[in-house]
């Protein structure tokens, strides 16, 4: 079990920022979520944002901390980098939410860690889905696309609509989801807390448009921020997080617990604004 360390409510908003003047251009490592922030829903980075990301990695160090899998991040996000090993040595992967961390070094990819589940809390879990499917009689959407229920080894995540609307649908994928979220918070929220009633050595989260992870007690993206200070050996003084769910229920807010300086954004353009102000020769 991972333990999780209590924090000052009045004194971690302080560092929540949402004007892109007041962020500092002077820190050494830039910690990115994934959906929404760096990309679209499930989707590839794309060529402004590949752009931008590797001007930053010849600058700082980068991590990125996403719900996703690592070969989606491969696929994803390096794949579309097309950076090489100099810069790929600056980048930072935390996959499924901070429960597994990979780094580039010799050439090649490298789990350093992974926070796997057994087959027992496995089977734990998807228990818990039968019986709070039948306790708040959920029904699923007519059409699903791809796997309901994904394992992703150290994160187990519930996607309403599947794994693979996105990459069977594109674009229309994309306003499925936000459609869905837009007409079903309530039901999620719901979903979400009729799991945790079931799970209360798991970590449960609402993410994302349509999904819920879940994966060992307390790893979420305090965790992951933690892990980052512990691995790479760069100060929480020196980080700045960047995500587009930092408000109260938001997969990111746990950042900042940790006192992080954090920026929110609300799209992905946002981010591509505030990697170009960081760039800017004044600093």
């Amino acid at each position: 079990m991972v333990k999780t360390l209590c924090y000052n409510k009045n004194t971690f908003m302080e560092n929540l920022l949402a004007v892109i003047e007041m962020v500092p251009k002077d820190k050494k490592l830039i910690v990115f979520d994934l959906d929404g922030t760096l990309v679209e829903t499930k989707s590839k980075l794309d060529e402004e944002m590949a752009d931008l990301l590797k001007q930053l990695l010849a600058v700082k160090k980068v991590a990125v901390i996403g719900g996703a899998r690592f070969e989606r991040f491969k696929e994803d996000l390096i794949d579309r980098l097309n950076a090489g090993p100099e810069l790929l040595s600056n980048l930072f992967l935390f996959p499924t939410t901070a429960s597994s961390f990979y780094r580039y070094n010799k050439g090649e990819w490298q789990e350093v860690y992974s926070e796997k589940f057994s087959q027992e809390e496995k089977s734990k879990i998807m228990d818990a889905f039968e019986k709070s499917f039948r306790e708040i009689n959920y029904a699923n959407p007519e059409k699903i696309y791809g796997e309901l229920i994904e394992d992703r080894d150290s994160q187990i995540t519930f996607s309403a609509l599947g794994q693979d609307v996105v990459k069977e649908l594109g674009e229309e994928g994309i306003q499925l989801k936000k459609k869905w979220r837009d007409e079903n918070q309530e039901l999620k929220i719901k979903l979400t807390q009729t799991l945790q009633k079931y799970l209360p050595d798991f970590e449960v989260r609402a993410a994302g448009y349509t999904s819920i992870d879940i994966t060992k007690k307390g790893i979420d993206k305090e965790y992951g921020i933690r892990q980052i200070e512990k691995h790479l050996g760069v100060s929480i003084e020196d980080m700045l997080f960047v995500g587009d769910a930092l408000f109260k229920g938001g997969n990111d807010n746990a950042a900042l617990k940790t006192g992080v300086m954090c920026f929110e954004v609300k799209i992905v353009e946002d981010t591509k604004k505030l990697i170009r102000y960081i760039l800017e020769n004044d600093f």
